[in-house]
């Protein structure tokens, strides 16, 4: 659609400098935030942030030049809303329908001290019969750092609301040899490349020769990227996450994901704050959960 097809109904969450409504890749909506500090962008598709930039900074967000924009599919790259599951699941979409759903829109609000504000809604789809009734909202700031707030809540009457939730975060390095993640020593990990095989990580920093995958377990605390070929810091806070995944697929990963460069590995790792596996989240009728994930960056001296 032209931007002077933006309807009406997402015209009026227009601010004048901050955000503006325009046609993205494959037709899709998106959003475009200016802060004094940084510059944003988000996909109603997914509800997809897939541009994240601080000011004299390289981005924080990688995305792929080969993503697929289009309905039905998950954008590669950005932050990703992985729920009501993680994983796969025979005959359902990798992850949950969130990630290809395209969420509403619902308020946008300039803050007092510069920050800019996005709340979306997932709508009803035939994809959430077969689960108790629920309701997710994510909440999307965009200032010096990019904060990301999913809110879920069991509106069942009389059962309970297990899900599995994750912000998959592709996040832009300059290296993938050049970078550790730092801030999981001594936790139990699930190995997804040998079948979920537990495993404690007793390495100061996670590094990266080959494929990794891994679902780390009970962890509550912050992780930290070290980019030395960038010269750069990123800090990842978390609340309401008791799980972390950490992904890079390596070369020979790379070369089977159709959209995904065959060296694009390099130039990102993914790490997911959420609630994952024995993590899982059950939420009694009428009760809600938060998942709030901020990530900063600072110079590494």
């Amino acid at each position: 659609m032209a931007a002077t097809q933006i309807p009406d109904r997402l015209r009026r969450f227009e601010i004048p400098g901050r955000l503006t409504l325009q046609e993205g890749n494959g037709e899709l909506t998106k959003l475009d935030i200016c802060t004094a500090w940084s510059r944003a962008e988000i996909y109603l598709h997914g509800a997809q942030v897939t541009a994240f930039q601080k000011k004299d900074e390289p981005p924080l967000l990688f995305l792929s030049r080969c993503s697929r924009f289009e309905r039905g599919h998950p954008i590669r790259g950005g932050i990703q809303v992985l729920f009501p599951w993680f994983g796969a699941r025979e005959g359902e979409p990798s992850h949950g329908f969130a990630r290809i759903t395209e969420w509403e829109l619902h308020e946008t609000v300039a803050l007092p001290e510069g920050a800019v504000t996005a709340r979306f809604s997932l709508p009803e789809t035939a994809e959430q019969a077969v689960w108790p009734s629920f309701t997710a909202y994510y909440v999307v700031t965009v200032a010096a750092e990019l904060t990301l707030e999913l809110i879920v809540t069991n509106t069942e009457p009389d059962q309970p609301f297990t899900f599995e939730n994750c912000l998959m975060a592709y996040l832009a390095v300059g290296d993938i040899a050049a970078v550790s993640v730092c801030g999981l020593k001594g936790l139990t990990y699930l190995d997804q490349i040998e079948n979920l095989v537990p495993k404690t990580d007793s390495a100061d920093a996670v590094r990266f020769e080959a494929e990794l995958d891994r679902i780390y377990l009970d962890h509550t605390g912050p992780v930290e990227v070290l980019d030395t070929r960038w010269k750069r810091r990123i800090r990842i806070d978390k609340a309401g996450s008791a799980s972390t995944v950490v992904w890079n697929p390596g070369l020979t990963k790379a070369q089977r994901i159709p959209d995904f460069g065959n060296e694009e590995y390099r130039q990102m790792v993914c790490v997911e704050p959420g609630n994952v596996a024995r993590n899982s989240v059950t939420l009694q009728p009428g009760h809600t959960s938060l998942l709030r994930v901020c990530i900063s960056t600072s110079p590494l001296e």
